[in-house]
Order: structure tokens, then C-alpha cells, then sequence
């Protein structure tokens, strides 16, 4: 049966086809950036039709060496016929769960900004937190999570920081982290130990491919640049050249700042690239009037507006206002272990557009 979505193998055939064609044209190559998005969404549907068919094999012969055993009463056989189906269990759950990342840009990478919020230097070590947090979740999943931008806080933490996330479906995961984080616990900066209440906002953006990106033009005329010192977590040598860039949007107000490659070059490719992203999310909600699922809604860094929070003191538990799942373990979220919380915002999506 034809489920649709990632399951629908006719039409992803059919549509392997209509690539495969394009790509043996003699003039595929004339527009090498047209070609570059063939190619990717070629190799795409290649890679979930191999594994269709694997888990369609992987099944049968589950199936053929489980009707075999019973009928020799071959008892071990019989528990490596069960053992092998639920293998393949595992390998389609995890199929059906990207199924839910069907959303127009959810397979592309995803530049992340955490901002400090109401709170003061906790909120600005909260920030950190949470920068932490999303790094490890990046590395956990097999990523290339690059820091791109960080604004230090004056006494402990951070005020903002800007994270590229490059990976398949990195934006479709993060997409479910879009809004303000909560954290309670006893202030590491209260002289009195008082229990304190922190906030911090996280906003995430798909990273353009080649297309959308031309879609969006930038004069020289249309910004102000600054060039600057890099500081922080950079190395030594980031403070040696005026290697920094910083990006504003005169007609949007929009800033954009990269400080963490060596190369000027770089950080201002690196600039334009968030800078486009940006201009391109502007551009959407100004064609439509329904706050998409992109940036999510905009709201106060403050009480009453957090979509998750993370309860050190008095007790232990991180809380997902959306799904309602509660995990005791904060420590373990903490260190990127956020993929059960995704999982069920996602399911809770998509159950809400059935």
C-alpha cells in the first residue's frame, strides 16, 4: 500500500526516473547550479529507495525463515526470525518518523540564534546553557555544528550566540525548538541562594540552498558593514586581524555578525549567508499573513510564553508545555538529549494538520 510521504515508492520511483533523465541531458551542465539541486535531490531519493527496499527484504526473509522454523520446530531459528523483525521495526519506525519531516525545507541544515531574555546575568548563563545544549544534540546526531557569531555576556554567560547546524533534516528537528526556554534553580550568582527564574528565546531558520538564495539580492548600497577585532571563543588568533564582519540591513534593521573564521572572506560569505536567510523569512511572512512554522510566533522572553522549561530546584524535570512529556533526567537534556522531545512535538504536529 502506498502511504505516502516518505512510503510512497511509486512515486518516488517515478520521480528517480525524471531525474535520472535530466541527468544524462548532454546540457545538464550548462546551469551548474540547477545541476548541484538535481543532483542532491537525486542522491536523496536514491538513498530512501534503497532503504524501502531494504526493509521490504529485510521483512521477507524474516518472514520466509520464520515460517520455515516453525514447521522444522526450530526454536532457535524461530528467535532470530523474531529478532530480525524487530531490527526491521526499529529501521521503519525511524522511516516513519522522518515522514513527519515532509515540510518544504525540513531536510535542509538550520542556523539556530539563542538570545538571553528577562533575568539579568542567569539569563545570560542560561543562554549559554542552551548554546551548549544544541551543540552536543548537533554532535550526537552526526552533524557539522559550527559557531558562527557569540556576543559575551559582561559578567557571566552569554547575551546572544548564532549556530550553523549542516545536516540532513537539521532544520526539520530544530524547527520544534523555535521559542522561549525557561530554566528555575537555585542562582549560582544569588549571594543569598534564592531560587531564580531565567528565560531564553531560540529561533531557528532553514539554510537556503542555491536557489532560494538568488532569489534574494543585496546591494553593497542597501548595507552598512563593520569590520572588527573578533572576540571569544575563537582561538588566540582571532584577535590578531580585524577578521570579524558585521552585517546591517539599513531598510530592515536586520544585524548579522560572523567572527569565528580566520579569513575576512569567509566570515563576510558566512554574514551574507545568515543575512539572506533572514531577508528570505522576512519575505515569506510578508506574502503570507499566517505566521508560518519557520520562525514560529514571535513572543516576550519572559513568563507565560515558554514552550518548555527545565526545573533544577525544587525538584527535577524538564517540561514540555506542547506535548506535555515530562523527563526527569535534566542533566542528560541538558548534554543533547533533547531527540524524545522533537519526536513527540512532531508527532503532536502532525496529528493537529490531520
Amino acid at each position: 500500500m502506498n502511504c505516502g510521504g516518505i512510503f510512497d515508492y511509486v512515486g518516488k520511483s517515478e520521480k528517480l526516473e525524471e531525474l535520472d533523465a535530466q541527468t544524462a541531458d548532454p546540457e545538464f551542465w550548462n546551469d551548474n547550479d540547477k545541476a548541484k539541486l538535481v543532483l542532491r535531490e537525486q542522491a536523496t531519493i536514491k538513498k530512501i529507495i534503497e532503504s524501502l527496499d531494504e526493509v521490504s527484504q529485510s521483512f521477507a526473509d524474516a518472514r520466509d525463515l520464520y515460517e520455515l522454523a516453525r514447521e522444522e520446530s526450530d526454536d532457535d531459528s524461530i528467535r532470530d526470525a523474531w529478532a530480525q523483525l524487530q531490527s526491521t521495526e526499529a529501521v521503519t519506525a525511524k522511516m516513519e518518523f522522518q515522514r513527519m519531516l515532509s515540510g518544504p525545507h525540513d531536510a535542509a541544515g538550520a542556523l539556530v540564534s539563542i538570545n538571553a531574555g528577562a533575568g539579568g546575568v542567569d539569563s545570560q548563563d542560561w543562554a549559554e546553557m542552551l548554546l551548549r545544549m544544541y551543540q552536543r544534540w548537533g554532535e550526537r546526531q552526526g552533524y557539522t555544528v559550527k559557531l558562527l557569531d557569540i556576543q559575551e555576556g559582561e559578567q557571566a554567560g552569554i547575551r546572544g550566540a548564532e549556530l550553523s547546524i549542516d545536516g540532513e533534516y537539521a532544520y526539520g528537528h530544530l524547527r520544534s525548538e523555535i521559542g522561549v526556554h525557561r530554566l528555575v534553580r537555585i542562582s549560582p550568582f544569588d549571594s543569598q541562594a534564592r531560587r531564580q527564574t531565567s528565560f531564553a528565546s531560540v529561533m531557528a531558520l532553514p539554510e537556503l540552498d542555491e536557489d532560494m538564495e538568488s532569489d534574494i539580492e543585496v546591494a553593497d548600497s542597501e548595507l552598512r558593514i563593520d569590520k572588527f577585532r573578533a572576540s571569544g571563543a575563537g582561538g588566540q588568533h582571532v584577535n590578531k586581524t580585524e577578521s570579524a564582519v558585521r552585517l546591517t540591513h539599513l531598510e530592515t534593521g536586520i544585524v548579522v555578525a560572523c567572527q569565528m573564521e580566520r579569513s575576512q572572506h569567509k566570515n563576510m560569505a558566512t554574514a551574507m549567508r545568515m543575512l539572506k536567510a533572514k531577508l528570505w523569512d522576512l519575505k515569506q511572512k510578508e506574502r503570507n499573513a499566517e505566521i508560518a512554522a519557520l520562525e514560529g510566533d514571535k513572543k516576550s522572553i519572559e513568563w507565560g510564553s515558554q514552550i518548555r522549561s527545565y526545573v533544577i530546584h525544587p525538584y527535577r524535570q524538564v517540561n514540555d508545555h506542547r506535548s506535555e512529556l515530562k523527563v526527569s533526567n535534566v542533566d542528560a537534556v541538558l548534554d543533547g538529549e533533547l531527540q524524545p522531545f522533537m519526536e513527540a512535538f512532531l508527532l503532536g504536529d502532525e496529528e493537529d494538520e490531520a
